[in-house]
């Protein structure tokens, strides 16, 4: 899998204030950033994750195992929003193959899937409420586009979530067949569109 052709989506955002004639450049991190995750990520990830889930259905959708073994398999399929170097918002997709979510999606990764299982999507609580999720997820999705064997995205979330989730484009299929413990889910997707039409438009 190249993720090369979609950098442009990924290319960091840097909001740098200018340096005034006869001051010394100093070597600072962007102010703000978009990139894939790796392994070295986990552990911020899952503290996001466990705080924003846990305390809304005291449940995570995965575990530090489970993050570590998706970043590991498939860290393209992932992407992490940094302000100063800290992660601040991020999404943990993988590869799925069949039309329908089923509980084998929630731990394995087809690498010859079309269909982008996105598994979570989680903002840290101080930088909530700035719409970071919605741009976040604006993001990934056009970085999706840039890849050619990606014909849509899944998704599965609890009711009060999907008017979040359609107003980013998502279509509701249905409850899903998942449950989490008395946690129950409707299924959600959206098509990947426009790939010739993308890759001339947008430099991927």
């Amino acid at each position: 899998m190249s993720v090369v052709s979609a950098l442009p989506f990924l290319k960091p955002i840097h909001m740098r204030a200018p340096i005034s004639p006869g001051r010394q450049r100093r070597h600072t991190l962007p102010a703000s950033e978009f990139r894939s995750l790796n392994t070295e990520d986990a552990i911020s990830v899952f503290e996001i994750e466990r705080e924003a889930f846990i305390s809304v259905s005291g449940e995570c959708p995965l575990h530090l195992d489970e993050v570590r073994h998706f970043l590991t398999l498939c860290p393209e399929l992932s992407l992490g929003w940094f302000e100063q170097g800290r992660l601040v918002a991020f999404i943990i997709g993988s590869l799925w193959d069949q039309d329908r979510l089923t509980n084998d999606a929630l731990t394995l990764h087809k690498p010859h899937g079309t269909t982008v299982h996105i598994h979570v999507l989680a903002v840290h609580r101080t930088f909530r409420q700035q719409g970071k999720g919605s741009i976040l997820l604006w993001r990934y999705l056009q970085y999706l586009r840039c890849l050619p064997y990606v014909r849509r995205a899944v998704l599965m979330c609890e009711d009060f979530l999907v008017p979040f989730y359609q107003k980013s484009g998502f279509k509701g299929q249905g409850p899903s067949e998942i449950t989490v413990g008395s946690l129950t889910f409707i299924e959600m997707y959206y098509p990947i569109r426009g790939h010739a039409f993308m890759r001339r438009n947008s430099g991927c």
